[in-house]
């Protein structure tokens, strides 16, 4: 007679395992797919063992383990393939039209909390410059750790001015760059550059011709180098006629391959944040300017 048979191994909730973060050594082995295929036999991200936890309402996605020459709050980035973002809505905003500093919800595909998001701009700037300002965003994990700092310069956003493009550095954790991005002279297309800390070119990001978020999704096509393959995309998402029309609180969406390194998913993530004020701001800073609330 047969003895007991052992236990299967537990799986790992969050998608098949992926290459350990930090051993990519230029942009041609950033490790980005079309479409995520296996690595039998290469190193595995340790299975997620805690279980989701619920603060304040919030349900929070559960603390991966550490990972080596992986940025401290990143490893969350190795367990998912899309981020959605959700803009809080600031009743002082609605009700009195004064600019106050973004905050946002970063979550998974299962509505869990990844990190929050919060916009460190004074008054004067936030007021006089509208949605063109220069900012820090700090971007802080379940933990209460700041590990991504956003830092956008105060820059032109005309295409008359090819010189002073818009640009954003990204570091992970604060203090240490892992990435930029760039904006691309165009004559009507919004384009994008996504760099290495050593400013070596990674994606590239294109934009429709019209920017125009009216009853339908506006996509952002996140593409290789030579922008022949398409392999992530940033989406503005439709929140219906009276979230458009009386506030600037954005929904986004950020797909990107499993395998991409964690330190281009954060990179992606700031993408996001400078595609929302460049193109999507203006509405409220209008509307904020003329007086209509």
């Amino acid at each position: 007679m047969q003895g007991p048979q052992p236990a299967p191994a537990p799986g790992v909730p969050y998608g098949p395992p992926q290459p350990v973060p930090g051993t990519y050594q230029g942009a041609e082995n950033y490790g980005f797919q079309a479409q995520y295929m296996g690595f039998p036999g290469g190193p595995a991200v340790p299975p997620v063992q805690n279980q989701p936890v619920m603060h304040g309402g919030t349900i929070w996605m559960p603390v991966p383990p550490s990972i080596p020459n992986c940025p401290p709050g990143l490893e969350y980035l190795t367990q998912i393939d899309q981020i959605l973002i959700h803009q809080q809505i600031e009743l002082l905003e609605i009700l009195t039209g004064f600019e106050t500093n973004n905050k946002y919800e970063l979550k998974n595909a299962l509505g869990q909390r990844v990190y929050f998001a919060a916009e460190d701009t004074d008054c004067c700037t936030r007021m006089f410059c509208g949605p063109s300002r220069s900012f820090t965003l700090r971007i802080i994990d379940n933990l209460g750790r700041e590990v991504i700092t956003l830092q956008r310069p105060l820059r032109c956003s005309s295409c008359c001015f090819p010189c002073c493009l818009q640009e954003m550095e990204v570091q992970a954790p604060p203090g240490t760059t892992v990435g930029y991005v760039v904006q691309n002279w165009h004559p009507c297309l919004p384009k994008f550059t996504i760099q290495d800390e050593k400013g070596m070119d990674i994606l590239k990001i294109t934009g429709p011709c019209v920017v125009c978020s009216c009853c339908e999704d506006v996509n952002f096509e996140v593409k290789s180098v030579d922008e022949t393959c398409t392999v992530g995309r940033i989406s503005k998402h439709w929140t219906g006629f009276v979230k458009e029309a009386f506030t600037d609180a954005d929904n986004f969406g950020i797909a990107f391959p499993m395998d991409l390194d964690v330190k281009m998913k954060a990179v992606m993530i700031g993408a996001c944040f400078l595609i929302d004020f460049m193109f999507f701001e203006h509405g409220a800073d209008r509307k904020q300017q003329s007086g209509v609330w």
